[in-house]
């Protein structure tokens, strides 16, 4: 498959930095979707659904690129949906509701060749334990970090790590936004290794 220029569908400032850790070059925009659940849709769906929606609404404005797309959904075992909070007062909720659970975030990838139509999808797992969090311990994190644009209301690259007892799944990079791992499988298989590029 001949190699085109990367498009990162997103205007996240995290997403652009853990892209970057590749070494390739690549441009980033942002997608304009809907991201509504749909009535009864599992989380892994949506997640899917989510990354390949962002990466196909830039495709006519990107025509001759491969176009990364990447969603995440993070709930409880109950079922709550976990968000990015936007505030204070509701991240201090999500954390109060999180202490001493164990919170599935579902990271949804997505690389479409625009030109062809031709996509690969892929939803990477990771399961964050937290501790058992007292209100003073959540409050001082929430002012000392201030994570009020990340689901779930932490930096697992900062002092998020901190509130956890226990991280498990294949690539952290996934609870930032987008898995590496899997993104260079992806890649590698359509010719471009990211070790041997020059």
């Amino acid at each position: 498959m001949p190699l085109k220029p990367l498009l990162l569908a997103s205007s996240s400032r995290y997403r652009h930095e853990l892209l970057a850790r590749l070494g390739l070059p690549f441009s980033s925009a942002s997608p304009d979707i809907d991201e509504s659940p749909i009535a009864g849709e599992p989380p892994v769906d949506l997640a899917l659904r989510l990354a390949e929606s962002k990466a196909r609404a830039l495709a006519p404005l990107y025509p001759d690129h491969w176009i990364i797309g990447s969603d995440q959904v993070a709930g409880l075992p109950d079922g709550t949906r976990l968000s990015k909070p936007g505030n204070y007062k509701n991240a201090y909720e999500q954390l109060a509701r999180s202490s001493g659970q164990s919170v599935i975030f579902l990271t949804g990838l997505a690389l479409l060749d625009a030109s062809s139509g031709t996509l690969q999808t892929h939803c990477e797992q990771f399961t964050a334990r937290f501790r058992d969090l007292c209100p003073e311990e959540i409050d001082a994190y929430l002012r000392k970090e201030a994570p009020y644009d990340c689901a779930g209301s932490f930096k697992m690259e900062g002092l998020g790590i901190t509130l956890f007892r226990e991280l498990q799944g294949r690539d952290p990079n996934s609870l930032i936004g987008l898995p590496l791992i899997a993104l260079t499988n992806m890649l590698t298989s359509w010719g471009r290794n990211p070790l041997l590029e020059p």
